[in-house]
């Protein structure tokens, strides 16, 4: 292959004789520089205008989808709050419930209600046909809160009923165990009345300011209802005596004892065994005087005796 070159530089034409080889090696060397060329124009503008879309353009994409995933997290995060929040109200709840249902169950035993009439261990029967909610079957969170708050209500509202029929119950409990009532022996029998009666010392007309209970020596005397012994020693004409504070202005005294088995101060309960009947004090034989107070005025024991028989 035959090369002509012309130059200023070389006064006249010049022809370079080449051989295949040579015209092969430039081939080569011209076709890599122009693949070399055509790849950094496409990368350049690739770069600038990848898979058809504008660089400025990809960049406020980018920002979008990082604001998106921005306001994923947050919302994934409040999500988790309303849970935790969710979950702290139903343990309070919980809790509310199982306070009212003990409650219940000591206002049951307080009622002396019928064993299985209120189970508080086992849900209530419930029933009635299944009809389809018009709203739909899908329940959002504001339902939800919206419902948890009601129930919320009822519960305070339940618990506060519950807590006056709890005092009142209470209070006709205590009422009964302050209140004298009953016999205040476990044997024995009513041998001499209140009021009057012939004295069995002097044979004369006297007032006689409680009963007697004729028994044997050690019988057994019992407190009528709750108080405090304001007196436990002895006493002209009653002999050991025992004297119990029922309140509401109600008291009680047993005399004759042959031992006192409370001190001033202690607290007794309605049934406790306060002595042993015994014949001290201005007594013909073993027996039990019994007196009631109200306001402390001695009035008649009968009635409060009967009241306990009934």
């Amino acid at each position: 292959m035959n090369v002509v070159i012309f130059g200023k530089g070389f006064g006249t034409a010049r022809q370079v004789t080449l051989s295949g080889m040579a015209v092969a090696a430039i081939g080569v060397v011209l076709a890599g520089c122009l693949s070399a060329a055509a790849f950094a124009i496409g990368s350049w503008y690739s770069a600038q205008n990848g898979s058809g879309v504008p660089h400025s353009e990809l960049a406020s994409l980018t920002e979008e989808l990082a604001a998106q995933q921005a306001a994923i997290a947050t919302t994934r995060q409040e999500t988790e709050d309303t849970l935790d929040a969710l979950a702290i109200r139903i343990g309070q709840m919980n809790a509310r419930v199982i306070r009212l249902d003990a409650l219940g169950r000591r206002m049951t035993e307080m009622a002396n209600l019928d064993d299985g009439e209120f189970d508080f261990d086992s849900d209530p029967a419930l029933g009635g046909p299944e009809e389809p909610d018009p709203t739909g079957s899908a329940v959002a969170v504001p339902d939800v809160l919206s419902a948890m708050q009601e129930l919320n209500d009822q519960l305070s509202d339940r618990e506060a009923q519950l807590g006056v029929l709890e005092s009142v119950l209470l209070n006709q409990n205590l009422n009964e165990r302050v209140h004298p009532a009953g016999r205040p022996v476990k044997a024995g029998w009513m041998s001499s009345y209140f009021g009057r009666r012939t004295d069995p010392f002097t044979g004369k007309p006297a007032n006689h300011t409680g009963v007697d209970f004729a028994g044997k020596e050690g019988a057994e005397v019992i407190a009528v209802a709750d108080g405090v012994v304001t007196w436990s020693a002895n006493r002209y004409g009653y002999g050991q005596l025992v004297e119990i504070n029922h309140g509401n202005g109600y008291a009680t005294r047993y005399a004759h004892n042959s031992e006192n088995l409370v001190s001033v101060g202690d607290e007794v309960k309605k049934g406790q065994t306060v002595a042993l009947m015994g014949d001290t004090g201005r007594a013909t034989g073993p027996n039990l005087h019994f007196e009631v107070l109200r306001n402390g005025t001695r009035v008649n024991p009968v009635q409060f005796i009967r009241q306990g028989a009934e």
